[in-house]
């Protein structure tokens, strides 16, 4: 987990900070982003140069987009009415894109523990069957000599009386 703070340029990295906004942890599926967006925008609008990774999370959670709108307030383009509905209805898809990723790595997840229990169930079956036929005394072979033998002298003796009969027709 990593703190999100303001810092001044010249302080070393894990220095002093001037104030922390929030947490981000990058190992968790989507990153979990916690920080207080309203102070976030207030350092952006005031001159704060965010890190690479910092302005990824600003634009994901939308501050960026909330500066832009709020610079356009600030020119004229826009009324604040129109700013706060326009972030309103990105905040709502962004939201629903989220909770939909959310909820597609939790079934995914799901399937993919299913599937792995199957695929367990099958080698257990198998072993448990390789097990039980190992286990299982054969058949006495005694009892099977006999019955193999007639068996043997009638399939024998059939061809030879046919080829008999044929030489003699």
């Amino acid at each position: 987990m990593y703190d999100i703070v303001v810092a001044d340029a010249r302080a070393p990295r894990d220095g002093r900070f001037i104030e922390k906004l929030g947490t981000y942890n990058p190992q968790t599926n989507p990153a979990t982003i916690n920080f207080n967006e309203d102070k976030a925008l207030d350092w952006v609008l005031k001159g704060a140069q965010p890190t690479d990774t910092v302005k990824a999370m600003l634009s994901y959670t939308g501050v960026m987009f909330r500066k832009h709108l709020q610079i356009g307030v600030l020119k004229g383009a826009v009324t604040q009415e129109q700013a706060d509905a326009r972030y309103a209805e990105w905040k709502a898809a962004k939201d629903a894109k989220i909770s939909g990723k959310v909820e597609k790595v939790g079934s995914d997840k799901a399937a993919q523990r299913k599937a792995a229990l199957e695929a367990e169930a099958r080698v257990n079956a198998a072993r448990a069957e390789a097990i039980r036929l190992k286990n299982t005394p054969e058949p006495v072979a005694a009892e099977e000599a006999p019955a193999a033998e007639g068996d043997a002298t009638e399939g024998t003796d059939a061809p030879a009386a046919d080829a008999t009969e044929e030489a003699q027709a």
